[in-house]
C-alpha cells in the first residue's frame, strides 16, 4: 500500500509539539515498516537533516506559502499524483475535498470549545488566532469524512466523542505519544556546562516551557513564582524558553510584580538535543496548564529525573499518573504551595523522581508507530476487500 503522510513543517528549523510527534512517527515507521510505501509531503525549508529518504520512504516537497492553500489544494493534488491510497494528516486538519481515504491525527479540540468571535477577540498571537479559527472551520468536515481519527489520550478521545456526538464510533482511536530516548539523566559535566553557558542558565531554577497560548497558564505560573519568592526569600530563578520579552513585561504588569523580570531567564529557542541538559539542571519542572490533550514535556522531565508539578485537569492526570504533584491550575496558591513542597521535602522529591522514571518508561514512540501502522494495514485490508 502507498501511504502519504503530511509533514508540512518538518523542514522548518524551529519545530514544536505537533511537528515533533509527526517526526517521531515517521522515524519509527522507517525502522519497523519495510512493506508499505510512504510518500512524505513537506514544505521546503532549511532543516533537511530532520528526515531522510529510505528505500520505501520518498520525500515530496510542495511549495505554497499560505498554509490553508497548501493543505486544501497543493497537498491533495500532490498525493493524487503520487498514487497514494491513504493520506495521513498529522496536525489536526486535512483537505476537505479529496477522494483519497483520510486518516487524521486530532491532537485536541480546544479551538472548538470557544466561539469564532471569542477566538478572534481572545489573547494569543494573531498566528495562533488564525490557526484556531481555521481549525474550527475545517475540523467538523474532517470528522465526517475521515476513515480513522487518531487522538493522543483517552481524555481527548472522550472529549471528541462527546463534542461531535460520535462516542463509540470505531473510527476514533486513542494512541499515546512517546518520549524520545535522548531524554535521560545527563551526567557529563562538560555537556551540562556547555548548555548552561549557551543559554545563560542560573545555578538554581524552575523550568517552565510556557508560551503565549492561554492554555499554558503563563500568567498564573508567573504569579505563583512571584508568591513563592515572597514567601520563601529563595534565590531561585525561573527559566522560560522562546518567549517574547514585551509580552512577558505585560504579564508582569498584570500580576503587579514588574521586578520579577530580574529573576527570569529567557533562553530563546532551544534545540531539542539541548533540552535534556536543561531539564537535568532544573530543580522542578512546572507544567500547570489549564488544558492539555497529552503533555509530552512532563514525560521528558520525568525521564531526566526531575520532579514535576502539573494540573489535575484534562489529560494531565492520565499521563502523569502518581508521578507528579497535581494542582488546580486556576488556583495560583496551590501552584506556589507545590513549588515550596517540591523544593523543601527531600523524601517527596526522591519519590517523585523514582516514580517519574517508571512512568516515563511506559510511553515510547516505537509503540506509537506500531499502533499507527496497524491502523494503516487494517484500512488497507478493508479497502482491498
Amino acid at each position: 500500500m502507498k501511504i502519504g503522510i503530511e509533514g508540512q513543517r518538518l523542514f522548518r528549523k524551529k519545530k514544536h509539539g505537533m511537528d515533533m510527534v509527526a517526526l517521531e512517527l515517521i522515524r519509527n515507521l522507517q525502522r519497523i515498516d519495510t512493506e508499505n510505501e510512504y510518500v512524505l509531503f513537506i514544505k521546503p525549508d532549511t532543516d533537511h537533516t530532520a528526515i531522510s529518504e529510505t528505500a520505501n520512504f520518498k520525500i515530496v516537497e510542495i511549495g505554497t506559502a499560505f498554509y490553508p492553500l497548501w493543505e486544501q489544494f497543493a497537498l491533495p493534488r500532490a498525493a493524487k499524483k503520487a498514487g497514494c491510497q491513504l493520506l495521513h494528516c498529522t496536525s489536526n486538519t486535512a483537505p476537505v475535498f479529496t477522494s483519497i481515504p483520510l486518516v487524521v491525527t486530532l491532537h485536541d479540540i480546544i479551538y472548538m470549545e470557544s466561539s469564532l468571535l471569542k477566538i478572534l477577540k481572545g489573547s494569543g498571537t494573531n498566528y495562533q488566532k488564525f490557526g484556531n479559527a481555521y481549525r474550527r472551520l475545517v475540523v467538523p468536515w474532517i470528522i465526517k469524512k475521515s476513515r480513522k481519527i487518531i487522538t493522543v489520550s483517552h481524555f481527548e478521545k472522550n472529549r471528541i466523542g462527546q463534542f461531535f456526538g460520535i462516542n463509540g464510533d470505531q473510527r476514533l482511536k486513542a494512541v499515546y505519544n512517546g518520549v524520545s530516548e535522548h531524554f535521560k539523566p545527563v551526567t557529563d559535566p562538560f555537556e551540562l556546562q556547555r548548555v548552561k553557558t549557551k543559554y545563560n542558565l542560573p545555578n538554581r531554577f524552575f523550568f517552565f516551557l510556557g508560551n503565549t497560548d492561554p492554555k499554558k497558564n503563563t500568567k498564573g505560573t508567573l504569579k505563583a513564582f512571584s508568591d513563592y519568592l515572597k514567601q520563601t526569600g529563595s534565590d531561585m530563578q525561573l527559566v522560560m524558553l522562546d518567549y517574547d520579552h514585551y509580552e512577558l513585561e505585560q504579564l508582569l504588569e498584570e500580576i503587579g510584580d514588574t521586578e520579577l523580570i530580574h529573576r527570569i531567564i529567557l533562553t530563546g529557542y532551544v534545540v531539542n538535543s539541548d533540552l535534556p541538559s536543561i531539564y537535568c539542571q532544573s530543580e522542578v519542572f512546572l507544567y500547570p496548564s489549564l488544558r492539555e490533550s497529552f503533555g509530552i514535556p512532563m514525560l521528558e522531565a520525568m525521564a531526566c529525573g526531575v520532579p514535576v508539578i502539573t494540573s489535575n485537569t484534562s489529560s494531565m492526570p492520565e499521563v502523569a499518573g502518581d508521578a507528579a504533584l497535581l494542582i488546580n491550575p486556576f488556583k495560583t496558591g496551590e501552584i506556589t504551595a507545590a513549588m515550596i513542597q517540591a523544593t523543601t521535602d527531600a523524601n517527596l522529591r526522591a519519590a517523585l523522581i523514582e516514580k517519574g522514571f517508571a512512568q516515563a518508561a511506559k510511553f515510547s514512540w516505537k509503540a506509537m508507530a506500531v499502533n499507527v501502522q496497524r491502523i494503516y494495514n487494517k484500512l488497507g485490508a478493508a479497502c482491498n476487500s
